[in-house]
């Protein structure tokens, strides 16, 4: 008998902004993503992105007049809304820095079996890069391996 779920996987993330052209911009130039489509809902726009991880959700930048970067607080302390993994984290932190982003330290877990850091986008929303040896083999969606934007390590 085949089990029936009532839901698949985490569709989409969620995150704030006030200037959607320049978030869109922020986070195709330095993160990675690729704008698929930019549309109006409920009096504001909402743009689609995607990461080149075949399996990866959605990001939805939902454009807002209200001003109010996204973080978690944990006991006291900032804490990030989203982790994006980083198969090369050290390349990543030195590549952020370099474009002139508020990357913080990078911080080793354990015996050095998870790294991470948190920076923060054009909105201030406290995001996470994130790497451990846990991580899932990737896998790129072709569009993103054809158009020759992104450098895929073998």
């Amino acid at each position: 008998m085949e089990r029936e779920f009532s839901f698949s996987r985490i569709g989409y993330v969620y995150v704030p902004t006030t200037r959607i052209d320049e978030s869109i911009a922020w986070y195709t130039e330095n993160l990675d993503f690729k704008l698929i489509q930019k549309f109006q809902d409920r009096g504001s726009y909402l743009a689609v992105l995607h990461h080149p991880h075949l399996n990866s959700i959605a990001l939805l930048l939902i454009e807002t007049i209200d001003k109010q970067p996204m973080e978690i607080k944990r006991n006291g302390n900032s804490f990030p809304i989203m982790a994006l993994n980083c198969p090369d984290i050290e390349r990543t932190h030195k590549l952020l820095k370099n474009k002139g982003i508020n990357v913080e330290d990078l911080h080793t877990l354990g015996a050095g079996e998870a790294k991470y850091f948190y920076f923060r986008d054009n909105e201030g929303n406290l995001l996470e890069a994130a790497w451990s040896i846990w991580d899932p083999q990737d896998e790129y969606k072709e569009e993103f391996v054809d158009k020759g934007n992104y450098k895929i390590k073998d």
